[in-house]
């Protein structure tokens, strides 16, 4: 049997074939498989921001209700096997290396044999489906990739498909407009299938209206405000909250929830939890019925990693996943109401295929230092590159601009102009914060 070493060479040595979206590769290599995707019980989730918020939202519900709940998540933040998890335990070296040798041999097949040559995304997914068919978990809680209608994903029928706010991110596959990306995200609904939409802006929200009148399907909306009870919206109050979590109470078609909490900090936070809830009740359709408490317990419980987590005191060291211009405005939105009278030293590291300009221009007013960096992945900004247009953006600004190519030393320089009282801020990529959370966790 070939190493976990080997099976991780292989997974990412195919990611030379590139990003191509489309369900033939991943179709065929499942039939070889025997269609481990088929029989599994699950709920499908779609959307630009808050995709894996409330997939932990999702299956800590469901593991509280007592089932055995598979989480299939990309990308990861530290281990590579994160990206599936029963349980919240992370698939094993020796099972992923196991499933990675049973899926090479049909890869190679399908290039020898002219079926097609599937990409690091299409083999992962594979590998994914044979382990939760393993593992025979009761719900699969799977998260879309990229877009949605064509993402390796999108070849299951869920019991219910959950869309978490689109905004515009990843145009040079998905379209340049809101309503091109929508439409996209779109593609994981089935006919007759139950959905549930976060708060969406008008126009995403017309497109997900649309298609669920023209594939029949019942639509839910989060509404993020408290409003009277109508039998197609779940509305909900905040009641008070801060940098540990929050109180909210929530209302569906079915029963009230007063005085939730979860342990995630951000408004946006209760978006998802409640997107989650209501996910998960059309559930009761298919004779899967989940105790108040469970709802509760799972929400109170769910935990994210990488989202606007405060890995230590003095200084406050905050590291926070947001890749793109929503997630950006929330990461602002969360500096401005709690931290606000911190003097902030702010990290930034931003691939180069995203909008980075924007993002600056939103997030740099509120630190009093940056540094840039590079993320640990062959598409990133070098440092160089990232701290001149810092400087060309904000010319006649007094903020203090550095550039550290690699991580640990732009860590090490925070480290050392922060004060007690200061607040270190790392942000702009998923593959950056990783690397990060990888050294703070060392360091303590």
């Amino acid at each position: 049997m070939i190493s976990y070493e080997e099976a991780l060479d292989f997974i990412h040595g195919l990611n030379r074939f590139g990003t191509k979206l489309g369900l033939h590769n991943i179709t065929k290599l499942l039939e070889l498989l025997g269609n481990p995707h088929e029989n599994i019980k699950i709920i499908h989730v779609a959307g630009t921001n808050g995709k894996g918020s409330t997939c932990a939202m999702i299956a800590s519900i469901l593991r509280s209700a007592g089932f055995k709940v598979g989480l299939y998540i990309s990308p990861y933040l530290e281990v590579f096997n994160e990206r599936m998890q029963v349980n919240g335990e992370n698939i094993s070296n020796e099972d992923l290396a196991r499933l990675t040798e049973k899926v090479r041999e049909k890869v190679f097949y399908m290039r020898e044999n002219g079926l097609g040559s599937p990409t690091e995304f299409e083999v992962v997914t594979a590998i994914g489906f044979s382990y939760f068919k393993e593992q025979a978990v009761d719900f699969l809680v799977l998260e879309v990739g990229m877009g949605g209608r064509l993402d390796a994903t999108n070849v299951v029928t869920p019991l219910v498909s959950v869309i978490t706010p689109i905004s515009m991110d990843h145009q040079q596959y998905l379209g340049s407009t809101l309503r091109d990306i929508s439409r996209e995200k779109c593609g994981i609904i089935k006919q007759g299938v139950p959905v549930v939409t976060a708060p969406q802006e008008d126009e995403a929200m017309a497109v997900i209206e649309d298609t669920c009148r023209e594939r029949n399907c019942s639509l839910t909306k989060v509404i993020n405000s408290s409003v009277s009870r109508s039998p197609d919206t779940i509305s909900y109050r905040f009641v008070n909250g801060g940098i540990k979590g929050m109180t909210f109470d929530l209302y569906t078609p079915k029963t009230d929830y007063p005085g939730l909490q979860i342990g995630l900090m951000g408004r946006h936070q209760l978006d998802n939890a409640a997107t989650a809830v209501a996910a998960v009740e059309p559930l009761g359709n298919s004779g899967v019925n989940l105790s108040r408490e469970a709802i509760y317990k799972g929400l109170k419980g769910a935990r994210w990693p990488g989202r606007l987590e405060i890995m230590k005191e003095k200084p406050t060291v905050l590291i926070d996943g947001a890749h793109n211009i929503a997630g950006i405005k929330t990461l602002k939105a969360v500096l401005e109401e709690y931290f606000y009278d911190r003097k902030k030293i702010l990290v930034v590291g931003i691939l180069e295929d995203k909008d980075y300009t924007e993002m600056l221009e939103e997030l740099i007013p509120v630190a009093d230092t940056v540094i840039c960096t590079a993320p640990d992945n062959p598409r990133a900004l070098s440092a160089a590159r990232l701290a001149e247009a810092v400087s060309n953006i904000f010319q006649k600004s007094q903020i203090k601009v550095y550039a550290q190519e690699k991580i640990e030393d732009a860590l090490k320089l925070a480290s050392s102009l922060a004060a007690d009282e200061d607040m270190v801020v790392f942000a702009g990529s998923l593959y950056m914060i990783g690397h990060v959370r990888t050294l703070l966790n060392k360091q303590h």
